[in-house]
């Protein structure tokens, strides 16, 4: 999952951004609210992490410009600013959640797992299309009613891409755009090999291959 973080303060982007990439979101940082604004003007990302006291434009006017282009992306606002005001102006602004500095990593990683359920419409936190399942929270998959199986954290965020749009194809570049943040090392086959090791500990069924398409997961059973 490509997520966009927009953080001016180093610590905190520092530990935020080693913490989503240890829970194997892709993550891509800026630390300035323009920046942000045109950045999203040529990239999709399936969530926005959005600091309010922002140099360029500030987080609310971020947000502005998201929710003015119709851009359904869900934007989970954390920020020292504890005003009650503050809090009501971002949400009625078209924010999905609020998390207020200091925060633990734990508390933000559920908050954002809530976020995409409410934004898919899911109630229950474990994705699945009845054949195989991925528990986030546990960081695990599982195949039917067998054991947890332990996956890579590349193996995990592709085969998460693939669950939260079940019956959808994704191509090779749809598929590298959700699991690689900028700057990271992008080989011409990983897309095949990490398919290669879920099939491997999943069943040879649980990804299809749509030849010169892409791969999907079917969308029920």
């Amino acid at each position: 999952m490509r997520v966009l973080l927009v953080e001016d303060d180093a610590m905190i982007g520092n530990a935020v951004l080693a913490a989503l990439k240890d829970a194997s979101y892709a993550v891509d940082w800026l630390r300035n609210g323009q920046a942000a604004i045109d950045t999203m003007a040529s990239q999709s990302y399936e969530l926005v992490l959005l600091d309010l006291g922002l140099p360029g434009k500030d987080g609310l006017q971020v947000l502005d410009r998201i929710r003015s282009q119709a851009n359904p992306v869900p934007v989970l606002i954390i920020t020292a600013r504890d005003g009650v005001e503050e809090r009501i102006q971002g949400l009625d602004g078209g924010a999905d959640d609020y998390v207020l500095k200091p925060f633990e990593m734990r508390e933000l990683l559920a908050r954002m797992r809530a976020v995409m359920r409410r934004k898919g419409g899911a109630a229950a936190a474990v994705l699945s299309n009845g054949c195989v399942s991925l528990d986030p929270a546990a960081h695990s998959a599982r195949v039917k009613d067998g054991e947890p199986l332990t996956l890579s954290n590349r193996e995990f965020a592709l085969l998460q891409a693939l669950l939260i749009r079940p019956g959808a194809i994704l191509s090779r570049s749809e598929l590298e755009d959700r699991i690689y943040g900028w700057g990271e090392e992008v080989d011409s086959n990983a897309v095949e090999f990490l398919i290669y090791m879920l099939r491997k500990k999943l069943g040879s069924e649980v990804i299809k291959n749509v030849r010169g398409v892409g791969w999907m997961v079917s969308k029920g059973v």
